[in-house]
């Protein structure tokens, strides 16, 4: 690989991370949405806080962690609180700013499934359940959305809405009374989407260097709107893709006990 070329999930990553502002309370989960704010944190955001569910606040790991009670939150954080504390203080309290989230399914209206495929009584797949999503995607300031952008994932309907993002669209959500502006961004392999200002449908408004928009339109379950100027995402910078595949590096050789 030359030192140009990067993958899909680099690009994903790097988008990601991009959208974390210095300075901003960051509600983190492991995986893609850790390696994106730790991204930030190393780069152009070094002043952002980021919280992880189980009760670390300015945490500031070396590598990435395995779960969010890894030790390596523990070791690294300003404070440790409780979970109810997490909630109640921080996240119902609405002191974060940004939350990201993954999903196995999400609708036009960024909606979320992370229960079950299939029937709720007769599933084909049971996934790993809501845990604090719904009152993530309730209460934080925005939500940033993460997932590999296919069919199985953009559906015409849920199987089960775990989270709400725009309900059923317009201004269902304030009818609702959630605090957070819910989600602002859709950022997949492909492109990043967002939510239309009056309808709330998510649309189509920036594709990933040498993604056609033919690509993006058959890969998602419901006809997609595209922004009339959609945009390039910027590719990743020598620096992002340094730091993030450093980040990366370590974690591995961490977790395999090197």
């Amino acid at each position: 690989m030359s030192e140009t070329a990067y993958t899909s999930d680099e690009m994903m990553t790097i988008a990601a991370s991009r959208l974390v502002r210095n300075g901003a309370a960051c509600f983190v989960g492991v995986g893609l949405p850790s390696a994106a704010t730790n991204l930030a944190r190393l780069t152009h955001a070094p002043d952002a806080v980021l919280i992880y569910e189980s009760g670390a606040i300015g945490t500031r790991p070396s590598v990435l962690p395995l779960s969010i009670g890894d030790d390596e939150l523990a070791d690294t954080a300003d404070v440790l609180v409780s979970l109810v504390e997490i909630f109640t203080y921080w996240l119902q309290g609405e002191r974060i700013d940004l939350g990201f989230l993954g999903a196995a399914q999400i609708d036009k209206f960024a909606n979320i499934n992370s229960t079950v495929i299939g029937d709720y009584r007769a599933p084909s797949t049971r996934l790993p359940g809501a845990g604090g999503a719904p009152a993530i995607a309730a209460s934080c300031g925005e939500i940033v959305i993460t997932l590999r952008h296919n069919k199985r994932a953009m559906v015409k309907k849920l199987d089960f809405r775990t989270s709400g993002g725009h309900l059923e669209g317009g201004d269902s959500r304030a009818r609702m009374r959630f605090p957070g502006r819910g989600p602002t961004a859709v950022i997949t392999d492909l492109g990043i989407m967002t939510p239309d200002p009056e309808t709330r449908e998510l649309t189509l408004t920036s594709l990933h260097p040498g993604v056609p928009v033919e690509k993006v339109i058959d890969n998602t379950g419901w006809p997609l709107r595209v922004d009339p100027n959609l945009r390039t995402t910027a590719p990743p910078t020598e620096t992002e893709l340094s730091v993030l595949r450093d980040l990366q590096v370590r974690t591995a050789r961490a977790h395999a006990g090197a």
